[in-house]
């Protein structure tokens, strides 16, 4: 399998590699990061299956799993993580979750697209579909602004920090995605009227829980 190597205009996803452990955390362990999503803090032991099992499962074949690295354009460091998760019928699930010194800065609308472009232009996808917390109004407008449409709500979709938590549901088809270079500077920069800040939680429910 060749590895996923894909650069926006601010942004790369790559291949996740040992040596992320410790950027992974910042993200994972931080309950500010992890607010929105649907699993509690990862420990550093955690961290560290989550980094293994994503080195793993990228020599699948055929690989139906995709956990990447998002970092800023040509610099190696991690600031976030993405997940995409094959299903049949030509779908797939998203999720990600960036560092919160990266929220503000419509990094997340980058994120999806370049998700959006591995399914679609790699994979030959059909739909793909996304879920967020019924709390996380930026996330709405991240995934809205990516040009993916509200589907409906799951009740009591995940079980997380003692009760159930319904999910809010997106999904994006193949003829209806364009790449962000067409979309405009709004889209890139999260339009004028995007949270700014700490007010901005870009976080989509990664699938399997990020793990």
């Amino acid at each position: 399998m060749t590895p996923v190597h894909l650069g926006g205009p601010r942004l790369a996803l790559r291949e996740v590699e040992p040596e992320d452990t410790n950027a992974l955390l910042t993200i994972y362990g931080d309950p500010e990061a992890t607010r929105h999503l649907s699993f509690e803090p990862r420990t550093p032991d955690q961290v560290q299956l989550i980094v293994d099992r994503s080195i793993t499962s990228a020599q699948d074949s055929p690989r139906t799993e995709y956990c990447l690295a998002v970092t800023l354009l040509g610099q190696p460091e991690l600031i976030g993580y993405a997940r995409l998760a094959t299903e049949p019928q030509q779908a797939a699930t998203i999720g990600f979750a960036l560092h919160p010194a990266k929220w503000g800065q419509g990094l997340g609308i980058e994120t999806v697209h370049l998700l959006c472009a591995l399914g679609f232009n790699s994979l030959g996808l059909h739909r793909i579909w996304a879920a967020r917390s019924p709390l996380n109004e930026a996330s709405a407008r991240t995934l809205l602004r990516a040009g993916m449409t509200e589907d409906g709500r799951i009740r009591d979709h995940v079980f997380v920090r003692g009760a159930w938590r319904d999910s809010i549901t997106y999904s994006i088809l193949e003829y209806e995605w364009s790449p962000i270079s067409e979309m405009g500077e709004a889209a890139k920069e999260g339009g004028s009227g995007a949270a700014s800040g700490a007010a901005q939680v870009p976080l989509v429910d990664l699938p399997d829980g990020g793990s």
